[in-house]
């Protein structure tokens, strides 16, 4: 039995390491660039990347409305820090023009954790993931400052000054992180996803 087609926009980001991950969780991965190309997969990732310039650039490439009714409709989606900033449904500290995918109920703050220079790594307890702990990545990263009454929080920061705050959730077939889970190689997170998109 063949696994899910996965879309990756492919619109800016670490596109390559997602779709590398995809496969290896047994997922047919492919680019998403076309509103058509939507129609063809079973679930969608949205990498990271500059969240401003992505909804821009979604809306460069007619993709903002057909994304935003087929998320409505319920195709499963998993965003990574850009991408969970664009899932969500209120954005802090964003440009007034920024678009965004109203596909999670939560409020999410840009760059948070502070400019590149303060990027970090920290092991997360995730849940539904079972084993050693998930090393996270962030990255500019943002963190959720509210979640909706849906929302289920999957992952928060153990210790340090940003201990407590949300960095994983989930809502329906709609996950999100604030780190990059594509680069470390651990390919749990992703795994989820699939078994998400096989499920829904």
């Amino acid at each position: 039995m063949s696994g899910p087609k996965i879309g990756v926009l492919a619109l800016q980001g670490d596109v390559r390491e997602h779709l590398a991950a995809l496969e290896s969780c047994g997922a047919t991965a492919t680019t998403v660039r076309r509103p058509g190309e939507l129609d063809e997969v079973d679930g969608l990732v949205i990498p990271g990347g500059e969240s401003t310039t992505m909804s821009t650039l979604l809306t460069v490439f007619e993709l903002l409305e057909p994304l935003r009714a087929k998320l409505k409709d319920g195709l499963p989606a998993y965003g990574s820090c850009a991408g969970m900033i664009l899932l969500a449904s209120e954005i802090l500290d964003t440009r007034r023009d920024a678009q965004h995918l109203d596909a999670l109920d939560i409020t999410v703050r840009r760059n948070a954790f502070g400019r590149q220079v303060d990027s970090f790594e920290t092991d997360l307890t995730f849940a539904g993931i079972e084993g050693e702990k998930l090393r996270a990545v962030f990255i500019r990263a943002p963190w959720v400052e509210r979640t909706g009454s849906g929302v289920e929080v999957l992952a928060e920061v153990p210790d340090g000054p940003a201990a407590g705050r949300v960095v994983a959730v989930r809502q329906g077939s709609v996950m999100a992180t604030s780190f990059h889970p594509e680069i470390t190689g651990d390919h749990r997170v992703h795994e989820l996803f699939v078994d998400l998109v096989r499920t829904t």
